[in-house]
């Protein structure tokens, strides 16, 4: 299993393909991730549970579940999207997952997917993307996150997101969670293929981002909100992440 984190720092996210015959190991983000079958059939492993998709089906996978794909003979539409793109159903099941993560999926809403793409304006995308979440909703069902053997990834994920702004590192984690920080240094890399302070850094700047973009805030309260005492600091995370500047990255 991996991290795969090429999108993560990048607020309101948004990625869709098309594609025949696909597979993918074992991995995790921190996205939402969609996938409907319109032919053919795929094998989808979420968590410990496997589903065998046909036409019409789907799955909506929440972000930090690890899941793989397979599949011989299919043709799908997988979106990968950020929380902030659903920011009122992410916050809602911030600290759950579903039950079943499989739906059915109306030709309606196929039909839609088919249409929008990475140019398409953010208000289609949030509706098309809440209209499969609101769908989802209508008959899931939801359990705490912590649960099963990645319940200590899930609690280091939590508790980032709510320290992200304050004393986040090894020491503080540690004394939280009742761990070593340096047995949770290593067990979080081997989880996730990052190190805890890269991925701290690049959930602070992902919190940054949807600032910038969605308030009026300065850039140094901006900055201050995510936990960085100095703008020179922030502003070379930013770019390193990002690869451009705050300043730009508004613009």
């Amino acid at each position: 299993m991996f991290y795969q984190n090429q999108h993560f720092g990048i607020s309101e996210y948004f990625c869709k393909e098309t594609g025949e015959n696909f597979s993918f190991p074992s991995h995790m983000h921190h996205s939402f991730e969609f996938i409907v079958i319109f032919e053919g059939k795929m094998s989808v492993t979420v968590a410990e549970t496997d589903y065998e998709l046909s036409s019409g089906e789907g799955v909506l996978i929440f972000p930090e579940q690890i899941h793989s794909l397979k599949s011989e003979k299919s043709k799908h539409i997988l979106v990968i999207f950020s929380s902030d793109i659903v920011s009122a159903y992410s916050r809602k099941y911030s600290s759950k997952l579903p039950v079943e993560n499989k739906i059915n999926i109306p030709d309606y809403l196929i039909s839609q997917f088919l249409d929008i793409n990475e140019a398409s304006s953010v208000i289609k995308k949030k509706a098309i993307l809440y209209g499969i979440c609101s769908l989802f909703d209508e008959t899931a069902e939801y359990v705490e996150k912590c649960v099963g053997e990645q319940g200590l990834l899930y609690d280091i994920f939590d508790f980032v997101e709510n320290n992200y702004d304050k004393e986040y590192n090894l020491n503080a984690l540690g004394h939280t969670l009742g761990y070593n920080g340096a047995y949770l240094s290593r067990y979080f890399k081997e989880a996730t293929g990052i190190c805890y302070t890269s991925y701290v850094n690049r959930y602070k700047i992902n919190k940054a981002c949807y600032l910038l973009k969605n308030t009026n805030k300065t850039i140094l309260e901006c900055a201050c909100d995510c936990g960085y005492a100095s703008l020179r600091n922030f502003n070379r995370n930013f770019k390193s992440i990002i690869g451009q500047s705050p300043k730009e990255y508004r613009k």
